[in-house]
């Protein structure tokens, strides 16, 4: 079984920064490649940013230049790092980690970001 727990969500002004976390436990290699997606409400749940083993990173287009995700492999924990905030990366973030032929999601943390 694999456990992720997401925190540092928040509510922020617009132009703010949020750093969010992931602690990842169980049956998952600190390398195991990572994924954050997010959820406004009425959309479906959407892809914001990625980084494999190796730390490669990718990101959705909409977020491309403001956030960063990152890893610490001796923490077993993945971060997002989001800056200039805008009204619309309000969402509910979920940290998703694939293992094997499973997917697994964490209970994820709010972001609101007021105008």
């Amino acid at each position: 079984q694999v456990q992720l727990v997401e925190s540092g969500g928040g509510l922020v002004q617009a132009g703010g920064s949020l750093r969010l976390s992931c602690a990842a436990s169980g049956s998952i290699s600190s390398t195991n490649p990572m994924r954050w997606h997010r959820q406004a409400p009425g959309q479906q749940r959407a892809f914001v940013a990625a980084i494999t083993s190796g730390g490669t990173t990718n990101y959705a287009d909409s977020v491309k230049g403001r956030f960063t995700i990152s890893r610490d492999n001796a923490k077993n924990t993945v971060y997002l790092q989001m800056n200039s905030l805008k009204p619309e990366d309000t969402a509910v973030y979920y940290c998703n980690a694939p293992v094997m032929w499973n997917d697994y999601w964490g209970q994820g943390t709010q972001v609101t970001v007021s105008s």
